[in-house]
């Protein structure tokens, strides 16, 4: 196919193509795209006729794309990128009569504890602006960036889509909080023998604090764990149950009052809180406006050293 054969191309069945090979669901993709699943199913008939490929192969409820369709994906969502960023606002950003919709992915320890006094500057400075939070983890996150659903997130991330970008937020160390009154800061000994608790998105009962004291021949008993923050300190109250978490998630919760935060009796490492967006909202004002404004709110001062993240991939 010559540009000009492009005329007969229709840009939406490259968006149909897309959202299906993100949802594998003709169903799924009919509410992603609003549209009826005859639709859908008519725009994949087009699609295969224009591949000269089934494309997609029905495997119990879900569709699993050919290798053909997978290699038409490798080389098709950079150019959509490229497309989105071609034709996307080239006006200034304008925060205080801007009317945007932003889309950004938190982790729990974020939402809890950073995404306060972020939501203030933004208010502050553009007050007509919409902001949709999803819940996000290491997980989930790569495929809401990949799909679209958000084009920014913050949170520990490990593998990433092709057109992510990421950079580091802030690296910060563990704290020990504690609701009793025993003077005095925990040992080694004692932090073993008291109850943990552990805020975990997926219900696990071990976590990277596990590993440091394997190494060092210990282990601790996790007795509680709960799937975000918010609820933490009460859950600790009247209790010599012990938790370890983020030193800005701590600072949050002792704000309130009725907890304690001291150092872990034992070494470890930095914990790496990094912001990840679309490579195709890059360039965009608004955008960079928002990642300006969590740079600033949920960075740490080294992170300020640029006034917008570094374009390069990770």
């Amino acid at each position: 196919m010559n540009r000009n054969d492009l005329r007969r191309l229709d840009l939406n069945l490259l968006i149909v193509f897309e959202t299906l090979m993100h949802e594998r669901s003709v169903t799924r993709t009919a509410e992603k795209l609003f549209l009826g699943q005859p639709a859908i199913s008519a725009a994949l008939a087009r699609l295969r006729n224009l591949f000269d490929d089934p494309l997609f192969v029905r495997t119990g409820r879900n569709m699993e794309p050919t290798t053909r369709a997978v290699e038409i994906f490798a080389l098709l969502s950079p150019a959509l990128d490229s497309i989105s960023t071609a034709v996307s606002r080239a006006a200034d950003f304008a925060p205080a009569t801007s009317t945007t919709v932003f889309r950004i992915g938190l982790s729990d320890d974020v939402e809890f504890a950073l995404l306060p006094p972020l939501l203030r500057r933004l208010r502050a400075e553009a007050p007509s602006i919409t902001l949709v939070v999803r819940r996000a983890n290491y997980l989930l996150m790569p495929q809401l960036l990949a799909s679209g659903e958000i084009s920014v997130g913050v949170g520990y991330t490990e593998a990433l889509p092709a057109n992510a970008k990421r950079r580091v937020l802030r690296r910060s160390m563990p704290r020990l909080l504690r609701a009793d009154a025993i003077p005095g800061a925990l040992s080694l000994d004692d932090y073993c023998a008291r109850p943990h608790a552990l805020v975990s998105f997926a219900g696990d009962l071990c976590g990277f604090i596990d590993d440091e004291l394997v190494k060092l021949g210990r282990t601790r008993r996790v007795v509680l764990a709960v799937p975000q923050f918010n609820g933490l300190g009460t859950l600790l109250a009247g209790t010599d149950i012990v938790a370890s978490v983020p030193d800005y998630t701590a600072a949050a919760l002792t704000a309130v009052g009725g907890l304690r935060a001291e150092a872990l009796p034992l070494a470890t490492p930095a914990f790496e809180l990094h912001m990840v967006w679309r490579s195709a909202q890059d360039n965009d004002p608004a955008e960079r406006w928002l990642r300006s404004r969590i740079q600033m709110f949920c960075g740490d001062p080294d992170s300020l050293a640029q006034t917008d993240p570094p374009h390069h991939s990770d």
